[in-house]
């Protein structure tokens, strides 16, 4: 397979532009690849890459797929440098030998021309496009004291007299996120830290940790009942167990019910497809809970011993007058359905209430996964094979890392409306309102961020770019101009997951294990790895910042009386290099090394993966089946005794939520005459905005259609392919449509990572629409999680 470029560049000539110094260049062209080196990165790049895979002598490379959030383990194969092709690895108990589309397509993350590849500092207005290529140093340089254009971060916390809290930072999921945590929040020391969680899985997994314990993992192989909502696996995550899933259901073991607004893959591979109203799931999971107690189906014996608050809760859905019929209504699924699900559920040996897995679908999001816990721990089925299972939490200790004291550092203040913050992930969009409002008792002021794009993924785009147009100081790193960078005072290139290695992971569960990311190749380009950009601006910013923080912090003044300016900068924790100062390779081993032994170093090393007992536990069942563990050592059970399900939480009536999920008739489904209410989703080859990019997965399918329904559509004259506008209250985007019978009258639905704006991205820019543009800004009271589903446009042809 050859690297691909677009028709346009191969008309051109080149797909090889270059940046001249200080000159301005326009987006279009700013990004675009270059044949010279002249910044001291890889000066090897040959003109033409070639990732067509040869037969003949290779490495074979350890690494863990950076597409999501999975992280397979996988092979590079590199022949002369050049990565030709990734190989699933068959010893990570996790990913067992399989690698889906978007792993595959891993390469041309690393290969493709439009990522970034230089550091680069703003020259123009902010927003458009106007970059000069600079090296490192004038880069971490222009962070520390700015330029004509921007402030630094020296000038804005002076000004500030040293309230760290000035800074904001986000950061995406990764390997190397908890460094980046590290370096801005714990050593620069600003508690706003805003990341993927609040527009992601806050609310199932804070609804499951306060219910049981913990998010779940789910043993599909022994299950025999599955009612699956809020998730469409089918589509939109393609990983071992999601075949496990699909491996069992349609008569062959695995009864399954599939509850979703739309006829999705899903729901075609299940026994039965139930559409719901968006966002009425609690009155569905209440109505089967009422069933269960009405007719007394429960496991009496082991919710009297982890129940607490259980006949409370009892009295509490009886007394409420939880009935099918009361949930008919609100829900859309008849009483007789709700009746046999409950009655079928809890028949049954091994049945599984799932999780769930996607972004909060309504304002109730928090007491659904609360009630669906508690559901699930009315079938006994916990903490056991064949049902929601607990496992190991991990095999490697936590990192303790010197932190150091602000004395006038402010605390967060995105709590407003919000019972319960989150003090470590925030609220992205109270954070960002309380500031565009002027509601935040101090000046937020710059924003740092990392493999994160909140321009297409938090609601209400609008507001996300006035946001940080109102920075001082806005700074990315990044691997691809994303409509975020685009907004940047400052761009620093990172590394593909392709080029480096990452800190050792450990994953726990049912079967636990060890694992690590080798890097294939060098990075390309100026590129640099996470780690050492950390600890290069950790090295530029410590005395600048330091020395703002002797002027301002009286705390700090004294420990220098008393100890010694060097010994106050060293013990204080002000270096805020230190916690990268060793090199990941030397970390890994040491690491690896002192918790398993030499070997377990030398395993690793060649597999990636490591778990106690691998060589001995370790086996090729047949051509494509693998044991990792015996089943006799497998962490089905880990809980017992310990094991508790809150079903009521007393803790929670201080915050004014409800101590019990309850339903308030606010949250009925309710659609104006004329109006769509608006759902997204996920497929499987795209991994949210990042991988919109990717010329592979792109090919797989490449834009997004708004979904309608036929019937709609024949009275309202629209065909399929025909461009529409989607218009809300927030914004409007066009794209094409795709009438379908497999959606509701009053609804639409659309992918999720599409529609950039970034002229940088070639094969990204103006694909499809941006779904973040017209999703009102809604949070759920708990943690000011963004509601995604809450949101009615309308629709005309165009």
């Amino acid at each position: 397979m050859q690297v691909e470029v677009s028709r346009r560049k191969f008309l051109q000539g080149s797909i090889s532009l270059s940046i001249v110094g200080a000159s301005a260049i326009s987006a279009t062209n700013l990004f675009a690849n270059n044949d010279e080196d002249s910044g001291g990165g890889n000066s090897s790049i040959p003109k033409t890459i070639t990732t067509k895979t040869g037969t003949g002598k290779a490495d074979e490379v350890p690494i863990l797929c950076g597409m999501c959030v999975n992280k397979c383990a996988a092979f590079a194969r590199v022949e002369d440098g050049i990565i030709t092709k990734l190989n699933p690895n068959p010893y990570f108990p996790k990913s067992r030998n399989m690698l889906c589309p978007r792993g595959n397509a891993g390469i041309q993350t690393t290969y493709d021309p439009d990522r970034l590849k230089y550091p680069m500092i703003r020259i123009g207005k902010r927003g458009d496009g106007k970059y000069k290529r600079v090296s490192w140093e004038e880069a971490y340089d222009a962070i520390v004291n700015g330029t004509d254009k921007f402030k630094g971060l020296k000038q804005i916390l002076d000004e500030e007299k040293d309230n760290r809290a000035t800074i904001g930072y986000c950061n995406g999921e990764g390997l190397s996120k908890e460094g980046f945590e590290v370096l801005v929040g714990q050593k620069m020391g600003t508690p706003n830290y805003v990341d993927e969680v609040s527009i992601c899985l806050e609310t199932a997994g804070g609804g499951f940790f306060s219910t049981i314990g913990t998010y779940p993992e789910i043993d599909f192989e022994h299950a025999d009942y599955l009612v699956i909502a809020g998730a469409n696996r089918a589509e939109a995550i393609i990983t071992p167990d999601t075949l496990d899933m699909f491996k069992y259901t349609k008569g062959r073991g695995l009864k399954t019910i599939c509850i979703d607004p739309r006829f999705t893959n899903t729901a075609a591979k299940s026994d039965k497809w139930l559409p719901i109203n968006p966002g009425t799931d609690l009155a569905f999971v209440l109505a089967l809970t009422w069933v269960v107690f009405n007719e007394n189906l429960q496991n009496e014996e082991f919710m009297k011993k982890h129940g607490v608050g259980y006949e409370e809760y009892k009295q509490h859905i009886l007394s409420h007058k939880y009935t099918p019929e009361w949930a008919e209504p609100i829900c859309g699924i008849k009483a007789k359905d709700i009746y046999t699900i409950a009655r079928e559920f809890m028949n049954a040996e091994n049945p599984i209430y799932y999780p769930g897995r996607r972004s909060v679908l309504s304002p109730n999001d928090y007491q659904l996964r609360r009630a669906m816990a508690i559901f699930q721990a009315l079938s006994g089925n916990m903490d056991k094979k064949g049902g929601y299972i607990f496992g190991n939490r991990g095999l490697l200790p936590a990192e303790y890392v010197k932190q150091p004291i602000y004395e006038n550092t402010k605390e967060r203040f995105d709590t407003e409306g919000i019972a319960f913050p989150t003090l470590k992930s925030g609220s992205w969009i109270v954070f960002r309102n309380m500031v565009l409002e002027g509601k935040n008792p101090y000046p937020v002021r710059a924003m740092l961020m990392r493999k994160h794009n909140p321009m297409m993924s938090v609601p209400n785009t609008a507001k996300t770019r006035a946001f940080l147009e109102k920075m001082d100081l806005n700074v990315v790193i990044d691997i691809l101009p994303t409509d975020t960078a685009m907004l940047a005072d400052v761009i620093l290139p990172e590394a593909s997951y392709l080029e480096r290695m990452s800190p050792v992971k450990s994953y726990g569960f049912l079967e636990p294990a060890v694992v690590m990311r080798k890097a294939a190749i060098k990075p390309l380009y100026e590129t640099k790895t996470p780690e050492v950009i950390f600890k290069e601006l950790g090295e530029k910013l410590s005395k600048p910042l330091f020395e703002v923080s002797k002027k301002h912090d009286k705390a700090l003044q004294e420990l220098i009386k008393e100890k010694g300016e060097k010994v106050a900068f060293e013990e204080g924790g002000y270096n805020l290099a230190e916690p990268f100062e060793k090199p990941i390779e030397e970390k890994n081993e040491e690491i690896i090394t002192e918790v398993f032994g030499k070997k377990a170093w030398e395993i690793i090393d060649e597999k990636g993966v490591y778990y106690p007992h691998i060589e001995e536990y370790h086996k090729q069942l047949s051509p494509n089946d693998f044991q990792y563990y015996p089943k006799s050592k497998r962490k089905y059970t880990s809980r017992g005794d310990s094991l508790k399900v809150i079903c009521k939480n007393d803790s929670l009536a201080s915050g004014g939520i409800d101590v019990m999920p309850t339903w308030h008739d606010e949250w009925k489904f309710s659609v104006p005459k004329g109006e769509f209410r608006l759902i997204t989703g996920r497929h499987a080859q795209f991994t949210q905005s990042g991988t919109q990019n990717n010329m592979m997965l792109r090919d797989l399918i490449p834009t997004n259609f708004v979904w309608i329904n036929q019937r709609v559509a024949d009275k309202m004259g629209i065909k399929f392919a025909d461009r529409v506008e989607i218009k809300s209250e927030v914004g409007a985007i066009r794209l094409k449509a795709y009438p379908t019978e497999k959606i509701a009258p009053n609804q639409i639905f659309l992918l999720h990572g599409f529609g950039s704006e970034s002229k940088g991205m070639e094969f990204a820019y103006g694909n499809g629409g941006n779904d973040a543009t017209i999703i009102k800004d809604d949070i759920e009271p708990m943690y000011g999680a963004a509601v995604m589903h809450s949101t009615n446009c309308k629709i005309r042809k165009v």
